[in-house]
């Protein structure tokens, strides 16, 4: 079987999005909806038909071009079960370990609310690729919009857990280096990390894309994955073995970084 083809592209001012698709089965989808005009765009230059829109959450940039492309295609949407309320022209709503198949390739889907209540994850396992909307970000991860920090500490050490470090980590925004920024901050000895800064700026400065990103370096490096870091710990002044304190005060210091 041959792999999972994907095709990454900007949109709006700092989104990703990307198309993929099934060579065999001839099958594409697009994950998340920000912006229908580069989304088209795509679609010419690689020559897909669109069949599925993956939705990951409810936010516009990720819902909004959902009922357009799918008047004008004819396409399938998918979203989240628990947020099918607020996912326009939802067709199937997944919930927690339930199962999608885009041509002969298949994705378990996590639920991973604290962004949003309802957002999920989709994890293509045999192709080594997730595609994590807000969820997580490289070096960083999600607002707590509408989520605890329990709900996303659990949802981050899902992640943590049932993705193998060579896992492709595809994050919906360009944020790393402003991540780095602050990842360096709250850890500022990690070697990983001065290592994985030092080179999001230099391909920034060269007008490169950071993502995808690897669990393995995620893991390494992103504090937000990290509260169980004696130095994290320390940095916060908060030690024991209380992970969902670290990770709640490390993201209010992101907050207000």
């Amino acid at each position: 079987m041959q792999p999972l083809k994907v095709h990454m592209f900007e949109c709006l001012q700092d989104n990703y999005c990307y198309l993929v698709h099934d060579t065999e089965a001839n099958v594409t989808a697009v994950v998340d909806t920000p912006e229908v005009p580069a989304i088209e765009r795509a679609l010419a230059e690689t020559g897909w038909q669109l069949d599925y829109i993956l939705n990951t959450h409810h936010h516009w940039d990720h819902a909004g071009g959902n009922e357009e492309l799918k008047q004008k295609t004819g396409c399938t949407v998918v979203g989240p079960a628990a947020d099918r309320d607020r996912i326009p022209g939802i067709d199937i709503a997944l919930a927690d370990g339930e199962h999608f198949k885009l041509g002969r390739h298949e994705a378990v889907v996590y639920d991973t609310p604290g962004h949003t209540s309802g957002h999920i994850v989709f994890h293509f396992a045999q192709d080594g690729m997730a595609f994590v909307g807000d969820t997580l970000f490289s070096l960083g991860c999600g607002r707590l919009f509408e989520g605890t920090p329990t709900q996303m500490w659990s949802s981050l050490s899902k992640l943590r857990e049932r993705l193998t470090d060579d896992t492709l980590i595809y994050c919906a925004h360009e944020y790393t280096l402003a991540n780095a920024k602050f990842a360096l901050s709250v850890e500022p000895d990690n070697p990983a990390l001065v290592a994985r800064a030092s080179e999001v700026e230099a391909l920034r400065a060269r007008g490169e894309r950071t993502v995808p990103s690897t669990m393995r370096n995620e893991k390494a490096a992103n504090p937000f994955l990290r509260p169980d870091s004696p130095a994290l710990q320390a940095r916060l002044n908060l030690p024991g073995d209380d992970l969902v304190a670290v990770f709640a005060e490390t993201r209010r210091r992101k907050d207000n970084f």
